[in-house]
């Protein structure tokens, strides 16, 4: 047994190296990347950075060397070389990366997941669906294995000959789901992608909340929606995201507000507007209470690094 776990720790060690050369041979001085393949990303960082508030997409990250750590709510997560961190709805998370120098620099990758591709593929595997009503929080770390990194080397191969992306990566990344769906994470994400199921419907209310965010909140008709009572809309709403729907809706509601003012110039009275907000003076208190100044301060600091 221990020869076992030593040969299967030296094949991971193996996996992430390869997988790490093959980052950092497309990043390079980059921090991030946009590969040719739709919802690939690759990181890379030379320095441990400042706490960043950002919306987490339903994805899949992992580290090949480095790591980071992500806030939801009160919650931390840390995923590193022997962890992913699987996001199965879109989570207002603060991130930070914990782990790196110039020598050994943070590489890593996120791969957007689509929902409705993993349904399909628990369909055409005869995959069991989940069993399960209660919805389960949203986000979660796993443990590496060695063919899953295998499938994400495979992937970024592709890169090479891009005349093979369109035929070559959606079968590899159906590889990646079913990987996902067979590992520790997998009955989270069975559940999600269950159409019926607790975590299913609140996951099709944080999509139609991304869409009307800037709409006056009302809780009853969302938990009507969901085929849920108010109380029990709270209380799987809660489990998922770790915050009630109106922080939901505030944390969505500044960050496009901060998008406003620092992409379109516009002003923190008519960004406040825009996205929702009726009283000018509760914007620039939940504002500086997000990000920690007034919108004026916050932008102008943003602007200053941006243009370094």
């Amino acid at each position: 047994m221990a020869a076992s776990n030593l040969a299967w720790n030296d094949d991971l060690f193996d996996a992430r190296e390869a997988l790490g050369e093959k980052i950092a041979r497309w990043t390079q001085k980059e921090n991030a990347v946009e590969t040719a393949i739709p919802g690939l990303g690759l990181r890379r960082f030379t320095a441990p950075n400042e706490p960043t508030s950002y919306m987490h997409e339903p994805s899949i990250c992992l580290v090949a060397q480095g790591a980071k750590r992500v806030f939801l709510g009160e919650e931390e997560y840390v995923y590193d070389d022997h962890h992913f961190l699987i996001t199965s709805v879109g989570l207002p998370v603060v991130a930070q990366i914990t782990e790196a120098n110039p020598d050994k620099p943070y590489l890593g990758l996120i791969l957007k997941l689509d929902l409705r591709e993993l349904a399909q593929l628990m369909v055409d595997s005869s995959l069991p669906i989940s069993r399960v009503q209660q919805a389960g929080r949203g986000m979660a770390v796993g443990k590496l294995s060695v063919p899953l990194l295998n499938a994400f080397e495979r992937l970024i191969d592709l890169l090479d000959g891009p005349s093979d992306i369109p035929v070559l990566a959606p079968l590899v990344q159906r590889e990646i789901l079913y990987r996902m769906l067979m590992s520790d994470q997998g009955p989270r994400l069975r559940q999600i992608a269950t159409a019926g199921s607790h975590s299913h419907q609140i996951a099709k209310t944080l999509d139609w909340l991304r869409d009307n965010f800037s709409k006056p909140l009302k809780v009853d008709e969302l938990a009507s929606s969901a085929g849920m009572s108010t109380s029990t809309f709270h209380h799987h709403f809660r489990t998922m995201t770790a915050m009630s729907p109106l922080q939901y809706q505030k944390w969505i509601r500044l960050h496009e507000a901060r998008r406003l003012m620092l992409t379109e110039h516009q002003d923190a009275t008519g960004a406040a507007f825009q996205v929702g907000y009726e009283s000018p003076s509760q914007f620039n208190r939940e504002y500086s209470r997000l990000f920690g100044a007034p919108p004026l301060r916050d932008i102008k600091k943003l602007q200053q690094i941006s243009a370094r």
